[in-house]
């Protein structure tokens, strides 16, 4: 690979194929022609760039960025840790956005009519920024299971999803986190439709017992990693280096 090139190829043995039948949505959604290769543009190699300030306090405190009269219900968990690119550098100031359901299965969504109750005390989602070295970390609750119309008793299992924003646009990367033990992950189709072990075990969360905050929160290590690694050579330097 030649040094101004953009991306590492992507490594399709690690992804899941479009369509996936036994996930039965992908099978409406799934494009039927090949996918056209396109060249990036500057802008989208080159941005978008997010600052502290455009935070609040509470933005990655899901325990208490949503509470009203009382403190939201289910365990009380902290997610931590690094996103860095395919060369292991680490990616400062990426943006991470969360969204989840409550301890009980349920979204806050008017279209979620799953039984569970709502919480009238979370909210389910968040952001962090990475700091110098990567790394991010948030409170939250526990998420729960919930079903899904897919096939007879398909349940999902308990997961957080998560947005990142790296230096690009290119580089946005969404994804979903599992947690260490859960025994629906392994009957999951969405899961199901990843054909590569290690790929699949990148997507599940460790339990962290050195980060957990004692009689208070456990907490799970979930490390990613961003494409779009290799910037653009710009005047005979790499992007955002001196």
């Amino acid at each position: 690979m030649s040094q101004i090139d953009e991306l590492y190829q992507r490594n399709y043995d690690r992804h899941p194929p479009v369509l996936a039948p036994e996930y039965k949505t992908s099978v409406l959604r799934s494009p039927k022609n090949a996918l056209i290769s396109l060249q990036n543009s500057l802008s989208e190699i080159t941005g978008p760039v997010f600052g502290q300030h455009e935070l609040g306090r509470l933005d990655n405190d899901l325990i208490l960025n949503y509470a009203k009269q009382g403190l939201p219900i289910g365990e009380r968990i902290i997610v931590h840790g690094y996103v860095r690119d395919e060369n292991g550098l680490p990616m400062r100031n990426a943006l991470v956005e969360v969204w989840q359901a409550n301890a009980g299965g349920r979204y806050r969504h008017k279209k979620d009519q799953y039984l569970a109750p709502i919480d009238p005390n979370f909210g389910g989602c968040g952001r962090v920024l990475t700091d110098e070295n990567g790394y991010y970390f948030f409170r939250t609750i526990k998420p729960g299971p919930y079903p899904w119309r897919n096939r007879v008793n398909d349940w999902r299992p308990a997961h957080i999803h998560f947005s990142l924003s790296g230096s690009a646009f290119a580089q946005r990367l969404i994804t979903q986190m599992y947690f260490e033990g859960d025994p629906l992950i392994a009957s999951c189709p969405i899961v199901r439709a990843i054909k590569n072990d290690d790929a699949v075990r990148s997507l599940i969360a460790g339990l962290d017992k050195t980060a957990a905050v004692q009689l208070d929160s456990l907490a799970y290590r979930f490390d990613l990693v961003l494409r779009g690694h290799r910037a653009t050579l710009f005047e005979n330097r790499l992007q955002g280096k001196a």
